[in-house]
């Protein structure tokens, strides 16, 4: 129970807002019971048909003595006249209502609000609270959630261990209930009936669908339970929700084995899209270079295969093995895995005799040059060049004539790999060059461990460039002959931000 005193008054009445539960009267609480006993004023709400359903789970419990406040909607699904559309009647009903109860708070009555589930979870109720609250002693008497309920009905645990649930109105836009499926573990969706095909559909998009549960008036009369792939969508009422149960123990999913390239993004799960974290829950399997593959969050019965950063063929061959096997396969990358990542490797190899009938997909993430420009200010406005400096796979000498094209086209350049532990010479080099066509106070942004706990994102000078503080975790990006560079205090300190122009100037 929650309590508010906000100014205790001995001569109004007491303002109770009452959970009822899910529909079965047995799920009331003692409490509950208790402060509509005791109440003078029972009030609930109803559409204009007059029948209510927070009544009804509370009938019993109702005495001659009680006055009854029916507070009725004056639109639901239909139109409205009101000059304010459907959010004017509403407001309008809500202040009318308030207004109603207030003159028997005045009384020195005691009202009791009674609501479906939780007062404060989806409920009628809080609107009348948000107005009274403040005025008149209050108290909220917690109910059993629908999808408490739901849970219950259906018998399989929502959530467990680590998971995290998402609650989610169906009212939302489709493509924004599919990123939100798509990123979490277990979910409900409240508010069904006209909204379940945009549920239906956003469930498909988001690869979920053959895990969701339907539930219909739990616990109460018609409740009906099962598979929601298989529900006739005319059949669906208000009173039910979805479910995507938790996926510790669950069975794996029948069926032909595939690989998705997945891009983790430069640093953290700030920077894991939804697609990408809905990918990696679905997984059986994670196959990566060992340091990404530690950022993946562990799930039970989810099997981990890291490796050297070296033996990206292998890798690749080892993941669509386990497709062969109809394993479902997660191959992760830093970045986007189509930057000088594994996507090219995967490809590469499922495009060998073996593996050509496996499905092979790529889930892009945000990319280290990306990631450091929008730390710096916004180097990328114009067009610009992205050149690994590594000579691992290339000769320098194709790297150093790429180098020269893209400086002599006047492009920013982003430089990916610039440096590492066996690789010390290679910046020094390319400044050497980047400095015949590109004055020496060019900005260069030095940014390294973008996202991480050690970022460092400076701007300097290209002729100041020192390469001994370029390392594997650093990327460069050089700026055109058009790039600015500002010192800026919108927060009362100085700080210096760079722009390439998106227009350039006429020959």
């Amino acid at each position: 129970m929650s309590e508010q005193h906000p100014h205790p008054q001995t001569t109004t009445g007491r303002l109770y807002g009452v959970g009822l539960g899910p529909g079965d009267p047995s799920l009331m609480t003692v409490r509950a019971v208790e402060v509509i006993a005791a109440a003078d004023v029972v009030a609930y709400h109803s559409a204009r048909h007059g029948r209510s359903i927070a009544r009804s789970i509370a009938e019993r419990h109702l005495r001659p003595g009680h006055i009854e406040e029916r507070l009725v909607y004056p639109v639901t699904t239909g139109t409205t006249d009101h000059p304010g559309g459907y959010r004017g009647a509403m407001e309008e009903f809500y202040e009318e209502a308030a207004a109603r109860l207030a003159a028997h708070l005045d009384a020195g009555r005691t009202v009791a609000v009674l609501a479906e589930g939780d007062p404060l979870f989806y409920s009628s109720y809080q609107h009348m609270h948000k107005r009274l609250a403040h005025r008149y002693p209050t108290e909220v008497v917690p109910g059993v959630t629908s999808f408490s309920a739901a849970s219950a009905r259906l018998g399989e645990p929502l959530v467990e261990g680590e998971e995290v649930l998402t609650i989610l109105p169906g009212t939302l836009p489709e493509e924004e209930l599919a990123a939100r499926l798509a990123a979490t573990d277990s979910a409900v969706v409240m508010k069904l009936g006209r909204t379940f095909p945009a549920v239906r559909g956003a469930l498909e998009r988001s690869g979920r669908l053959d895990d969701a549960r339907y539930v219909e008036r739990a616990t109460m009369s018609g409740e009906r339970t099962g598979r929601l792939a298989d529900v006739d969508p005319s059949s669906v009422p208000y009173f039910s929700v979805a479910v995507l149960p938790s996926r510790v123990d669950a069975e794996p999913r029948a069926g032909r084995g595939e690989v998705v390239v997945v891009g983790l993004g430069p640093a953290g799960p700030l920077w894991l899209t939804p697609e990408a974290r809905g990918e990696l829950a679905a997984a059986q399997d994670v196959v990566g270079y060992s340091t990404y593959v530690d950022r993946v969050p562990a799930r039970p019965g989810q099997r981990r295969h890291a490796s050297d950063n070296k033996v990206e063929s292998e890798r690749a061959e080892f993941a669509l093995d386990l497709a062969r096997q109809g394993r479902r396969v997660a191959v992760v990358s830093s970045g986007d895995p189509g930057v000088f990542a594994m996507a090219t490797a995967v490809l590469e190899v499922a495009s060998e005799g073996p593996y050509l009938d496996i499905p092979v997909r790529v889930v892009p993430g945000m990319t280290a040059a990306h990631a450091a420009a929008s730390r710096a200010g916004a180097p990328l406005g114009h067009d610009y060049a992205v050149v690994s400096l590594s000579d691992r796979l290339k000769p320098w000498e194709v790297i150093a004539e790429r180098l020269r094209s893209a400086a002599s086209a006047d492009l920013v350049l982003a430089l990916y790999n610039p440096g590492s532990r066996s690789r010390v010479w290679q910046v020094g080099k390319a400044r050497e060059l980047l400095l015949e066509f590109r004055a020496p106070d060019t900005p260069v942004v030095v940014a390294r461990d973008v996202g991480g706990p050690s970022e460092s994102v400076r701007i300097v000078p290209l002729g100041e460039l020192d390469p001994a503080e370029v390392d594997m975790r650093t990327i460069l990006l050089v700026g055109s002959t058009q790039t600015q560079v500002a010192t800026r205090t919108a927060d009362g300190s100085p700080e210096r931000i760079v722009w390439t122009p998106r227009r350039y100037p006429e020959a």
